[in-house]
């Protein structure tokens, strides 16, 4: 047997149901996913230090949009509280989440490791420092989109280097990977510290330190328009190499003898990733775990085709932060929990189990 030259071996479920019934599943998951997406943004606008009745909201947005049904019986207040605070707030969690959920479905793809995940290889860290030190500096060279041009350059910067860290004697494995990915998120984070310690403005520095632990607040109209139009660009490209993405899985020399240039291919995602992970970064703040979880999760009920994950992950990345947005809003009310904490607290113990369930599955392979 050849000694594998390529990353680490990621092999995609197998498929133990007729093709017929895995389609079957992943439409009835779309829709049931569909419709929590609809309930949970019925929350997120619903719920809050002043309770909006959930017929009423859906009478304030259809009213907001136009279609006078009904009429209006509802405080002007809560109209503006629905309308101009929480509706873009829930649809930034959503845009958010969905576009990390893609990422990090992508990029285990990419580097063929179930670990790979935007915050976990410093990403978002190069990302967060990308965006503040156009904050701390005061660079506006791209005007309004000075932020998410600078957090692009740091998230590709960051990922570009985890990736070559990694990559020794051609093969890459999970631990290298990861530790690579908390070296460099270690050093960007420990710049990102210096900068806000140097910087002669108190408050702003508060502000982007309460920045960095990620939140959807502060979050208006006029600024949504950006990342989600990242997250339609990273969607629709990605779909569209939803089949390259699953000849990578079964490997370097496999997916080159099938067509695919793989170094080409690989650049061309990373710049993409780097891309949408700068642009959400830039709206949101770093916010792990999201591309760690949601993927593995969709894969239990709808397999390991990307043209059935990435659509799926994307519904269950929005779903998820905008409850955990919820949850930060609610639990500690009046204070507000930053999300970036929350999905922490629920990605953490999902990392370590991931790690244990690999340790068991090597232990297996070894011992057989």
């Amino acid at each position: 047997m050849s000694r594998a030259t390529t990353t680490e071996r990621t092999v995609p479920p197998r498929r133990t149901t007729k093709p017929g019934a895995g389609r079957t599943r992943s439409a009835v998951t779309v829709i049931v996913l569909t419709a929590l997406l609809v309930v949970s943004a019925t929350a997120g606008l619903a719920i809050g230090s002043v309770h909006v009745p959930p017929g009423q909201v859906w009478g304030i947005v259809t009213h907001a949009l136009g279609a006078d049904w009904r009429e209006p019986d509802w405080p002007r207040a809560r109209e503006t509280i629905v309308v101009d605070v929480r509706a873009p707030r829930v649809l930034l969690g959503a845009v958010t989440g969905a576009g990390l959920a893609v990422v990090g479905t992508a990029l285990q793809a990419l580097v063929r490791n179930p670990l790979a995940e935007p915050y976990l290889l410093g990403v978002s860290s190069g990302a967060s420092l990308g965006a503040v030190s156009v904050i701390v500096l005061g660079v506006s060279l791209f005007g309004p989109v000075s932020l998410s041009v600078a957090a692009f350059l740091g998230s590709l910067g960051a990922l570009v280097l985890v990736y070559a860290t990694a990559r020794t004697g051609g093969r890459i494995t999970s631990s290298r990977l990861v530790l690579s990915g908390v070296a460099v998120a270690a050093v960007l984070t420990a710049v990102l510290d210096l900068l806000l310690l140097t910087t002669g403005r108190g408050n702003e520095a508060r502000a982007v330190l309460a920045w960095t632990l990620g939140g959807l607040g502060g979050v208006n109209w006029g600024t949504l328009w950006l990342p989600s139009t990242a997250l339609l660009l990273g969607v629709g490209v990605l779909m569209a190499q939803a089949r390259n993405l699953n000849v990578l899985l079964a490997g370097e020399e496999a997916a080159t003898t099938m067509g695919l240039d793989v170094a080409r291919f690989r650049a061309r995602l990373f710049v993409l990733l780097s891309l949408v992970t700068g642009v959400l970064v830039a709206a949101a703040g770093p916010i792990g775990f999201v591309g760690l979880m949601m993927p593995h999760i969709v894969r239990l009920f709808v397999g390991g085709d990307h043209r059935r994950v990435l659509p799926t992950a994307a519904l269950g990345g929005a779903v998820f932060l905008v409850w955990a947005d919820i949850a930060a809003r609610t639990v500690a009310a009046p204070m507000e929990i930053p999300v970036g904490v929350l999905t922490a607290l629920c990605g953490g113990p999902f990392f370590l189990w991931l790690m244990r369930r690999d340790a068991r599955r090597g232990t297996d392979r070894g011992g057989a």
